[in-house]
């Protein structure tokens, strides 16, 4: 019985495809919101699937690499999974940073989807 629950099935997929998505083409990322998505990106809000996908593939860096180095899952009250995910990212040629990014999950027509994203990098004394 040492299977996951599938609350942390889901959330783990769900992170592994994010950030292959967003490393390899961040223009594919619209599959995973709906129109009513909301993201928070270093404190600016966005909300609505096209407003969402013109952010992310508007950030000023050609390439990315994000290596996750925790990710904890919870299944909420109405049936909805909050996943909290801490790593380092790389961006084109500058140095290695921290950071940590929230994603609430919804069923959506037999798809889960991101409801609500929030991401600030962990940067301190800056």
């Amino acid at each position: 019985m040492g299977d996951k629950p599938i609350w942390e099935q889901i959330g783990s997929s769900f992170v592994q495809h994010y950030y292959q998505l967003f490393d390899a083409d961040r223009t594919q990322l619209g599959a995973i919101y709906i129109d009513a998505s909301c993201l928070t990106w270093e404190g600016q809000q966005f909300q609505g699937k096209a407003a969402i996908v013109e952010k992310l593939t508007s950030l000023p860096f050609q390439k990315i690499q994000h290596s996750i180095t925790a990710q904890d899952h919870q299944p909420t009250p109405d049936s909805c999974i909050l996943s909290m995910v801490v790593g380092q990212l790389k961006a084109d040629d500058d140095q290695v940073l921290g950071f940590h990014q929230s994603f609430l999950l919804k069923n959506f027509q037999g798809a889960w989807v991101c409801t609500n994203e929030v991401f600030r990098l962990a940067l301190h004394n800056v």
